[in-house]
């Protein structure tokens, strides 16, 4: 059987958006086993990154039924899709309102996270985890732009240049902090599109199991 017409154009735009959902669950999942930024930090934060590589493989797998399912029009596949969106939805209202009562506790965790990282990047030694830390900072560094802990007014040298180019930025202490407080809304906000386009995900899903349904065999 085939879908046509307006159905047709749903079962294309569910594949387009599973694919790109697929790649960056892909992407993401990679860099979740970078060798070179992966020794430092399973040292640090060892569950919150196997909780990123799961999260990054079960996105992977329900990108690939949704794409796999609209493309041979299978109702079962399909539904399958259906139903791990709807989890997946469940489980992003569940982090938001755990997030939003646990904001304070996050940023100290986070700000713990930056100060191992920022003393491991003093070390003198060159070691690959000093290397690794040093990555962990810029990726704060360039996200936040921010540098330090604000607590002295001397950047660490072995790394000022290439870290922390410009020094009258504010510490990252303060901009965590603010993350959570001032930035806020911008988090939600994201929050708020990602569920918009899983509803539209799966009612797209919907509209083409029930064409797929009604469609006659040929």
């Amino acid at each position: 059987m085939a879908v046509t017409g307006c159905s047709q154009c749903i079962k294309y735009m569910l594949f387009f958006l599973n694919f790109i959902f697929w790649v960056s669950s892909t992407v993401s999942l990679h860099k979740s086993f970078d060798p070179v930024s992966h020794t430092y930090i399973v040292s640090v934060a060892l569950l919150g990154v196997y909780v990123l590589i799961a999260i990054g493989a079960v996105m992977m797998f329900v990108g690939f039924l949704g794409c796999y399912g609209a493309i041979q029009e299978s109702q079962c596949l399909l539904g399958t899709f259906f139903t791990c969106l709807v989890i997946l939805f469940a489980c992003e209202v569940a982090a938001g309102i755990w997030g939003f009562i646990n904001r304070d506790t996050i940023s100290t965790e986070l700000i713990n996270f930056y100060d191992a990282a920022y003393i491991k990047a003093l070390d003198p030694v060159d070691t690959p985890s000093r290397q690794a830390a040093s990555k962990v900072l810029e990726v704060f560094h360039d996200t936040l732009e921010c540098c330090g802990k604000g607590d002295d007014n001397q950047l660490f040298t072995a790394v000022q240049s290439s870290l922390c180019p410009k020094k009258t930025i504010p510490s990252c202490h303060t901009k965590l902090r603010d993350l959570f407080t001032e930035k806020l809304h911008v988090i939600g906000l994201a929050a708020l599109v990602i569920a918009v386009i899983m509803v539209f995900e799966m009612i797209f899903t919907m509209v083409l199991c029930c064409a797929i349904r009604n469609a006659p065999a040929y």
